[in-house]
Formats: structure tokens, sequence, C-alpha cells
């Protein structure tokens, strides 16, 4: 087993000098790559004073392309280098690196995880009245329009084996945001590949600022339609 870690940032110079350490502090040797948009906070410099430890890696690209487009970059190297399983977080905390050993003992019986805010109630603090229903109703959107049996199709914390992240078609993601990580759901569930949902506390972001645009809504609000029922498009 040669777990990693993905993380994406863009302007996370002041929550990636913690979340690193918090990372390698976990058992089973899990190694980081951070895949960093030309950071102008100079994050991704912050990561190269890491690399002494052998075990952190740094993808840069050349400027902002979006939260999906930097998974995917992760996911190729993850692939190409041999890891499994690989996890997906943010930099900004609101996802427990805690976690990651229960998600990764849950791969024994998955083909791949997602730490859920809403299997077992509602469970996230810090965001305001208006945020949540947003994120709320989005998933039941989510769920109407695909079908996808699941309580957080939005949700960002995820483990994969690897036998699983292979099967994605990884050029024909095009999506960021909230409908990047419908896409991989999806998409996954659809190759037959097995879910496992577990409860996890969200808390919002205590250092730098949101990624989330009217944008990166409306897309999530189109492509939930584009996956159900792609020969209209």
């Amino acid at each position: 087993m040669r777990p990693l870690a993905v993380v994406p940032t863009y302007n996370e110079i002041g929550n990636i000098s913690r979340m690193i350490p918090a990372l390698l502090e976990l058992p089973g040797g899990l190694e980081v790559l951070v895949v960093d948009d030309n950071s102008p906070d100079g994050t991704g410099r912050a990561v190269e004073g890491f690399a002494g430890t052998g075990r952190v890696h740094l993808l840069s690209r050349p400027g902002k392309a979006g939260l999906g487009q930097a998974y995917v970059a992760g996911f190729r190297r993850a692939l190409a280098e041999g890891y499994d399983p690989i996890i997906q977080l943010d930099a900004d905390f609101s996802h427990d690196p805690a976690r990651i050993p229960e998600m990764m003992a849950a791969l024994e019986n998955a083909d791949f995880v997602l730490g859920s805010r809403y299997c077992s109630g509602v469970n996230v603090v810090n965001w305001p009245l208006s945020r949540l229903l947003l994120s709320y109703f989005a998933n039941h959107y989510t769920r109407l329009v695909t079908g996808m049996p699941v309580s957080d199709a939005t949700g960002g914390f995820k483990a994969f084996r690897r036998e699983a992240l292979a099967k994605l078609d990884l050029d024909g993601i095009k999506s960021d945001g909230y409908s990047f990580q419908i896409e991989v759901t999806y998409k996954l569930l659809k190759a037959g590949c097995r879910l496992a949902e577990i409860p996890i506390i969200f808390v919002d972001r205590d250092a730098g600022t949101s990624k989330m645009t009217r944008s990166i809504v409306w897309e999530a609000v189109w492509m939930v339609w584009h996956l159900r029922f792609p020969w209209l498009f």
C-alpha cells in the first residue's frame, strides 16, 4: 500500500503549512501531492519547504484553471506513479485529515468512499443558513435528476481504490466545483464501483477565502442533466 493525498490549492498559504504536517502525522506513511495553480500568495513555495521529508510533492500549474482540472492533474500523477489508495481533500481543514485512516479502512469493502455531511443528519459547522440550504437542496436536486443513491453527491472528501479511479475517463471530465464531485461519483457508480458513505462533520474554513461562485452553482445545475441524459446534449 502506497497511499497519497491529493490537495488542490489556490492562495492557501494560511492553511497548507498546517495541513501538510497533519497529513504526515497520520499512520501508514501517507504521501501528499499539492496541486497548486500558481498561487500569488506563495502557497507553492511553502509546499516546497517540505520537500526534504521525501513525502511531499508539488505539481505546479501555470494559472488558475479550476478545481476539477486540478484534481484531474493530481489523479493522473497518482495513477502514473502507482499510488494506492488515493485520497482527495480540501486544504482548508473543512475536511478533517484525522478521518483519513477510517476512510482507507472502509475501502476494504468498497471501491470508493465518500465523507458525507448528510448521511446522518446535517453535520455542517459555521455555514450561514443560505449556504447550508443551497448545499442541502443541491444534493436533493442531484438525487432527483440522476437517481444516485447518495446523500452528499457534492461532497469533496473522498478515498479511491486505484482500480476504481483508473476506470474514469479523465480526458472526458471537464467540470469543476460542485459538478466535478457529482460527475466523478456518477461515473464511478455507472462503472459498477461500490460506494460507501461515512458521516463526517464539515467545518467551514477559518483561513483563506472560499472559491464558491455563481458560475460554479450554475454549472452544477446543468451538469446533472447532461449526466442523466447525455444524448440530449
